[in-house]
């Protein structure tokens, strides 16, 4: 366990399998499975998805709850060398199709639970299949269990084309546009690295995925787990309580979890307090709140803060254990971080570059010159690094309110209303106004057991912020819209529809 792959132009399963046939290599759904054994079924899957014409080059897409299935998928496709176009499972069928229609697959592969809403992604000329078809007992005469005596099949697989497309992955669209996201295999391959360098790789660790694969978050941890040989554990969906149980009797070291998920995970570990061998909890996908990571750490979970985005294949800047709340650490080996055209404050746009950034939008050019400019990739985040060269993350700038000519950054209002006792959640935006230009207003969730009080909370605000930071309308909701990555969808707020 632990060893780099010696050469990354082998799929890496294929030489995880070759290296440590025996080592376990993955947890789920009741089933423990070796590298070899995860490599049989992988080459099987391989095997029937060429049968049906899938090849070099070629898209799959996926509707699917994380399962074995999916991370046999993940490396059947590499083996093959086609590309795995992951579409989000939260999505309405109109979204689907919109997406399938614009990735233009060659098979659309799903699980049953996501059959239905498949219906309206399917056009006549589009092979549709559930993985069950492609997906089973290993090849014939071969074992594809987790035990002893495992093996990986027999052919080698051809050579990896490092500067191919592994993956698209289509944003969130906090901004109302999902574009397609080209990841190659040397994109993975270096963020993987990166991960490996800045956390390290230690005797028994074993990785929890509780994020979906069509979240870049989810996928990198399938990446890391067969190239640095660490065992995976997957959870179709995001239980606190199985995952805090899993955390604790599965000895598991290693967590990616966004902040909405770390919240519901500390009542679990506030009701049952047991001891865990977690090493290091990656909270990312949006900004963590600083009171939420004081609470983590006061109950002896290492929280790790980290910034990335699905443009470079997941993580940019990680925090150490033990940093303060609010930074989200140096940026990771290889890669480079510059703010542009900062203010007065040291305050700008996150510049990105390095060997994890994309290689662009699926077919679209105009937005990949948008993003892609002199080498940099332009994140849209507004950030500052401190005097200790640790990076801190303000916002986005498609987020940022401009007010009366004032800049006001929503998630710095958004700590003042987090720190009041009966705010559970809040989320800050603008609204067009023909005097100002731009006006603040608010959204907060309660706490269970508190009555709202705009009067009481606007005090509050008063007594904390430059009055044109002050929100101007403070509203009671029962949730917030957010993205499958926990990320806030002001846009829906500010349009009244939520």
């Amino acid at each position: 366990m632990g060893e780099p792959l010696p050469d990354p132009a082998v799929p890496w399963l294929h030489g995880r399998a070759l290296c440590d046939p025996e080592g376990l290599g993955l947890i789920a759904g009741g089933e423990r499975l070796t590298w070899g054994g995860l490599a049989a079924r992988a080459a099987h899957t391989a095997a029937a998805l060429a049968d049906r014409g899938i090849g070099r080059g070629d898209r799959i897409a996926v509707v699917m709850a994380p399962s074995t299935a999916g991370v046999v998928l993940v490396h059947a496709a590499q083996r093959l060398g086609a590309t795995l176009v992951l579409l989000n499972t939260r999505l309405a069928p109109s979204e689907l199709a919109a997406l399938v229609a614009h990735a233009a697959p060659s098979l659309l592969v799903h699980d049953e639970a996501n059959a239905a809403a498949l219906v309206a992604a399917r056009t006549p000329r589009l092979d549709v299949t559930a993985l069950v078809t492609v997906e089973g007992a290993a090849t014939p005469g071969r074992r594809s269990g987790a035990g002893p005596g495992a093996t990986v099949a027999a052919a080698a697989p051809p050579p990896l084309d490092l500067a191919a497309a592994a993956t698209i992955l289509y944003t969130s669209g906090t901004t109302g546009r999902a574009k397609g996201v080209m990841l190659t295999h040397a994109n993975h391959r270096a963020s993987a690295a990166a991960s490996r360098a800045a956390l390290g790789v230690a005797d028994g660790d074993r990785w929890l995925c509780c994020l979906p694969f069509f979240h870049v978050g989810g996928l990198a941890i399938v990446m890391r787990s067969v190239l640095d040989g660490v065992p995976m554990l997957v959870h179709g969906r995001f239980d606190a309580p199985a995952v805090w149980r899993a955390v604790v009797e599965e000895r598991v070291t290693l967590l990616s979890v966004v902040p909405t998920m770390l919240y519901r995970l500390l009542a679990e570990v506030e009701s049952a307090p047991r001891s865990h061998a977690l090493r290091c909890v990656l909270v990312g996908g949006a900004a963590l709140d600083p009171a939420l990571h004081a609470r983590a750490a006061a109950l002896g979970l290492p929280i790790a803060a980290t910034y990335g985005l699905t443009e470079a294949s997941s993580q940019v800047a990680t925090a150490e254990v033990g940093d303060a709340p609010g930074d989200v650490g140096r940026p990771l080996d290889g890669t480079r971080v510059r703010i542009a055209a900062p203010d007065v404050d040291g305050c700008g746009e996150i510049l990105v570059a390095g060997p994890t950034v994309m290689a662009g939008y699926f077919h679209d050019p105009e937005a990949t010159a948008a993003a892609l400019r002199d080498g940099w990739l332009h994140t849209g985040d507004v950030g500052r690094y401190g005097a200790d060269g640790r990076l801190r993350v303000l916002d986005r700038r498609a987020d940022l309110v401009v007010t009366g000519g004032e800049n006001v950054y929503p998630t710095e209002v958004e700590a003042v209303l987090l720190a009041h006792p009966s705010v559970a959640e809040a989320a800050v935006y603008g609204v067009d106004d023909p005097e100002w230009g731009r006006r603040l207003q608010a959204a907060v969730v309660l706490k269970a057991g508190c009555d709202f009080d705009a009067a009481a909370l606007d005090a509050w605000c008063r007594m904390r912020l430059a009055g044109f930071k002050r929100p101007r309308v403070i509203r009671a909701v029962s949730g917030l819209p957010r993205t499958a990555s926990g990320k806030l969808r002001r846009h829906v707020l500010a349009s009244g529809a939520a």
